[in-house]
């Protein structure tokens, strides 16, 4: 009985030093936490009871809860409706023109040429230029009639064949297509940062495997670079979305909201700065939000299968019998390195290859590799054997 109570006792206070370490260890980031909750998740409580509140500031005497009126008015908002249809064209269109090309300009950027690190750092500067610049740039220097970039090219090619001057009001004839323009612009350097990354993460044994069965490069990319790229497409389409979305200063700058080009947080900001009505405006808030983390999570879905499976593969390979305590020596030949590789090469997936080229349609590019470093016994001289 005395040793059970002492040895609860001594499990207690292993458990006391253990939290007192832990405390210890996180203690230098409670202010950077602290920091953050204040910047951060106040002013968001703060909106969320302003959300429930008839708070206009054309009428301060009449403050008061009004609970979920603001969220009902927000529904029945015609003007809302359209900018949900507006921000939804205008996020779907950005990311995805944004991905193919970042996509294209990725696979160029991939491949050894001179000059290649200074054309990387040169893509990525529309991402760096601040944004109402950028979109005060796209106003008064390409779309602008009479001395915009686009109708002086057009202008020039059509002088060449003995035409007139292009004047084309883009702004006011194209709007949405305009700031989804200047938008593509902008984030298309940052699509192709993350998509170069996955480039470069490609595992070259795989492709020099897909060469070695006579892979043409449009099966390598269809069947090996697209399959890897996955994940990395759907982490820059998440992250594209969830800032095109938030997206105010194009909008703002370039249209000011009108002619159909008037989305979500330009339609909040006039709720606040034209009704001054701080309730409505702080319901539709908490909905864009709410709107903003319901598609972050189902689009994130696909990125943590990915990482799970990716753990599981990598888990697989690092994985040798336990029974096999060789510890780096040789195998009937062969190292442990080999055997992790080999085990690794025959997880790799199965590429289609045309028939006729080769005795199978379905080639492991594991099996088939080894196969093809393999002597052909069957052809060679039994003397020599």
């Amino acid at each position: 009985m005395t040793d059970t109570v002492m040895s609860d006792a001594t499990a207690r206070e292993v458990n006391r030093a253990a939290r007192r370490k832990d405390w210890v260890r996180r203690a230098p980031l409670l202010p950077a936490l602290i920091f953050t909750i204040v910047m951060t998740q106040l002013p968001f409580v703060a909106t969320l009871v302003i959300s429930f509140m008839n708070w206009q500031a054309y009428s301060p005497d009449s403050r008061r809860f009004a609970w979920f009126d603001n969220f009902i008015n927000v529904f029945k908002s015609a003007d809302l409706r359209d900018s949900v249809l507006t921000t939804i064209m205008m996020t779907v269109t950005v990311v995805l023109v944004s991905l193919l090309l970042g996509l294209g300009i990725a696979l160029l950027l991939n491949h050894s040429f001179f000059g290649r690190g200074l054309v990387r750092t040169m893509i990525i500067t529309p991402f760096l230029v601040v944004p109402v610049a950028a979109a005060l740039f796209f106003k008064h220097g390409i779309f602008n009639p009479t001395s915009g970039a686009i109708n002086g090219v057009l202008s020039w090619i059509i002088g060449l064949f003995g035409g007139g001057d292009v004047q084309v009001d883009w702004l006011s004839q194209f709007p949405l297509l305009s700031v989804e323009t200047q938008l593509i612009w902008q984030w298309t350097p940052f699509m192709t940062l993350i998509l170069l990354a996955g480039l470069q993460s490609r595992p070259g044994d795989t492709l020099e495997a897909a060469a070695v069965d006579g892979a043409s490069p449009w099966q390598m990319f269809a069947f090996i670079t697209l399959p890897h790229m996955r994940q990395y497409l759907e982490l820059a389409g998440l992250l594209g979305t969830i800032y095109i979305v938030q997206n105010f200063d194009s909008v703002f700058t370039i249209t000011s909201g009108s002619l159909g080009t008037a989305n979500l947080p330009y339609t909040i900001y006039t709720t606040v700065f034209n009704a001054q009505d701080y309730g409505l405006a702080s319901a539709q808030g908490v909905i864009v939000v709410i709107g903003s983390i319901v598609i972050a999570t189902f689009a994130s879905a696909p990125c943590r299968a990915c990482s799970r499976r990716k753990a599981s593969d990598d888990h697989h390979c690092g994985s040798i019998d336990d029974h096999d305590d060789t510890r780096g020596e040789e195998v009937q030949g062969r190292t442990r390195e080999d055997l992790r590789r080999d085990r690794c090469l025959d997880r790799r997936p199965v590429l289609r290859l045309p028939r006729g080229l080769d005795d199978s349609d379905e080639l492991s590019f594991g099996s088939e590799r080894r196969r093809a470093e393999a002597p052909d016994l069957r052809a060679a001289d039994p003397a020599e054997l």
